[in-house]
């Protein structure tokens, strides 16, 4: 069904012309108050009340069917009973009704027999050719249109160009007042439920075409169809509409608790994150960052670069913005020196030119100081946004805005700037309709309230005006990766063959033998000339070390002989283990080891993960996802984000890391992973040693979907 749910399909749904009202009683409250919004925004003509008794409900004449209305209908809305809503289907389906909102809960957040009774309200919906949004949400205002068909209150009558999308009904309504107080004024506001049949990734896709919607914030805890959702994210990167995203889930029992909501599978929070940074999506950990980094987002498009560039009424508000932009990563850039000497003009002689900008209490007596200032930072080559510090009321005092005159030189110094300029408030105050009127005197168009909401958001639209600046197409092509026939890659590899594997698809590999014999493993070692390690080979042991299978630093004929034999016996712990024989390989020392492994997601597909530590990459816990394909840049990137990429740069006088040649195999470690398919389950090489130019995989770990 997912095919057939495109863009232009939802089009009837979320911008309807008439709605029917089904289940609709006087003893209902969500009845109530869907009816009493549809009234205040105008729809009551265009909306009709189906009651099977066919009493007189909100005051108006109802009908006890769909099909008795006569007139053609976009949209039902569905408050029947669970045990009803099929039978409501199929009056609607009869009327010619193709779209429903399912009010109703019980589905798929309800255990096994809530699963059962969805899966048949789906299957009920596809045959009658309807789509569902629902069950178990409260329904969708298109401000843009005001047509509201949800029962939750305090709708603003006033559009803007933000859309929020929430799992969650009873949390939207919050999330809908604040986005009000905070600016973020909305264009549409969808709660999705279960997301039976339309998902996030389908209202999203919708959205990417609707030219009223400039950035969309999204709560949700969990991701239902990931590829819809994926391929949507994508498109909305390419037409430069960010996604704000509050992801719940991320420990262990708020993923309990968001399945028991919606009944759906959370999945793993860091695979999420690592898809989430390659789609370009924004992630944030609260409502109020998400509405007003969407907010500003919406009214400052995508960035040139970064950087921040302060001006500010208070040295105090300067020093909290130095100190939160140190805290969130954001980069407040040092002025450039044609800035420094623009400025010198416009600030008085006891002020102190640098970012942060304080303007001093001279631009009190000359409110033009702001303009100067805002226009000079805007030009610095380093800032790709002003922030402006000051003040901005709530609520009149009856008077006009004492303050209006550095209000005004704030807008003037918008209108004259070179990019984006936004005013800051010093404190989360709200934005009502009487800061709207002194904004709107001082040519202002936006504004965030707060310091640190401010960094947050101007941070996280940096971010994403990099990421999503050339989002291009599919990632260029690479040199084919030789792979083994689909018919072997079964059962269980050991590590001579996953050694083969890589070699063969051009990832560089430790020298090595595969011995059978004391005497072939002594002759190997001569050939190496120098300490060696021997190993047991067996696809059925993977954990060497456990049973005594590894020997290190041998040196000698008769050692290694010796620990050929000890290596060799070690097999007989595993009972039914089939040995090959015994791995001889040189001994290294120095360099940095480094985990590099492909796992499938079940959700998301291969994904890539690099770690530094080699056997110590649990106890330290420095790891980088990505999803699959990766490029030697994007491999570099994950290097880099490595919180000991010191270690690969060069320390205490080790060579630096030959990044170019390690990004290059990482790199085709995806290749490889990519050109085996579905067949493969994982494919890990630990350690992967780099020292210098050198790099080798010392061990690794090939296994299957279908093991033997």
């Amino acid at each position: 069904m997912s095919s057939v749910i495109t863009p232009q399909r939802l089009a009837s749904l979320f911008r309807p012309r008439s709605v029917a009202l089904v289940g609709a009683s006087n003893k209902s409250a969500f009845s109530r108050t869907a009816y009493r919004n549809l009234v205040e925004f105008g729809f009551a003509e265009k909306t009709y009340l189906v009651n099977r008794r066919g009493a007189e409900t909100h005051g108006r004449p109802t009908v006890t069917s769909c099909a008795e209305i006569g007139e053609p209908v976009d949209v039902a809305f569905m408050m029947v009973p669970q045990a009803g809503t099929l039978d409501a289907l199929t009056d609607a389906a009869a009327a010619g009704i193709r779209n429903a909102v399912i009010l109703s809960a019980g589905y798929g957040e309800a255990g096994e027999s809530g699963r059962a009774a969805q899966a048949e309200l789906v299957a009920h919906a596809e045959s009658l050719g309807m789509v569902l949004l629902g069950p178990n949400h409260l329904g969708f205002a298109n401000l843009v249109d005001q047509a509201p068909v949800t029962p939750i209150l305090g709708l603003p009558r006033e559009a803007g160009s933000v859309a929020l999308l929430s799992q969650s009904g009873a949390s939207s309504a919050a999330m809908l007042e604040f986005a009000t107080l905070s600016g973020a004024d909305l264009s549409y506001m969808v709660t999705l439920g279960n997301e039976a049949m339309i998902t996030a990734g389908h209202v999203l896709d919708f959205l990417v075409d609707d030219e009223h919607t400039r950035a969309i914030a999204i709560f949700m805890e969990s991701i239902r169809d990931p590829e819809v959702f994926r391929a949507a994210a994508r498109r909305a990167a390419a037409a430069g509409k960010p996604i704000v995203v509050l992801k719940a889930g991320s420990s262990e029992l708020s993923a309990r608790t968001a399945a028991a909501h919606t009944g759906a599978l959370v999945g793993d929070d860091r695979t999420v994150d690592a898809v989430f940074r390659d789609l370009g999506i924004i992630r944030v950990d609260s409502i109020e960052d998400m509405l007003i980094t969407a907010g500003a987002a919406a009214n400052l498009d995508r960035l040139e670069r970064p950087g921040i560039g302060v001006v500010s009424i208070s040295g105090g508000a300067c020093d909290i913005l130095a100190d939160r932009a140190e805290d969130l990563g954001a980069r407040l850039p040092e002025f450039a020196a044609s800035t420094r000497e623009a400025l010198a003009d416009v600030m008085p002689a006891y002020g102190t030119i640098q970012n942060p900008l304080d303007v001093t209490g001279a631009a009190i007596i000359d409110p033009t100081i702001f303009t100067r200032a805002i226009e000079a930072v805007s030009a610095d080559p380093g800032i790709g946004v002003v922030a402006v510090v000051n003040t901005l009321p709530w609520q009149s005092d009856g008077g006009p805005f004492a303050g209006q005159a550095f209000a005004d030189a704030i807008g003037d110094g918008i209108q004259r700037a070179s990019g984006p300029v936004v005013y800051v408030n010093q404190v989360l105050e709200p934005i009502t309709a009487y800061t709207k009127e002194v904004m709107a005197q001082a040519r202002v168009p936006h504004a965030i309230p707060g310091l640190r909401q401010a960094v947050v958001a101007l941070r996280n639209l940096g971010w994403w005006s990099d990421a999503t600046r050339d989002p291009g197409g599919e990632a260029p092509a690479r040199d084919t990766v030789p792979v083994p026939a689909p018919a072997d890659r079964r059962g269980s590899w050991s590590e001579a063959r996953a050694r083969q594997l890589l070699t063969e698809a051009g990832i560089p590999v430790i020298p090595g033998e595969l011995a059978t014999s004391p005497q072939q493993a002594a002759k190997a070692a001569a050939d190496f000339g120098g300490p060696v390690a021997l190993k047991i080979v067996s696809p059925d042991i993977l954990h060497k070390s456990d049973i005594g299978g590894v020997r290190l630093g041998v040196s000698g004929n008769d050692a290694v002989a010796a620990a050929y034999e000890d290596v060799r016996r070690a097999g007989d712990r595993v009972p039914g283990a089939q040995v090959e024989g015994v791995l001889v390989t040189p001994m290294r020392s120095g360099g940095t080891e480094l985990l590099v492994g492909v796992v499938r997601d079940p959700h998301w597909g291969p994904m890539l993960a690099v770690a530094l530590g080699g056997i110590f990459v649990e106890v330290l816990g420095d790891s980088a996802l990505s999803p699959l394909p990766v490029t030697p840049a994007r491999a570099r990137e994950l290097l880099e984000s490595l919180r000991g990429a010191a270690l690969l740069r060069g320390v205490r006088g080790t060579a630096p890391a030959d990044l170019d040649a390690l990004a290059e195999t990482v790199a085709r470690v995806g290749d490889l992973a990519l050109a085996l398919g579905d067949d493969l389950e994982s494919l890990e090489i630990n350690p992967l040693r780099v020292d210098g130019s050198t790099v080798e995989a010392l061990d690794a770990v090939v296994t299957w979907k279908e093991t033997a």
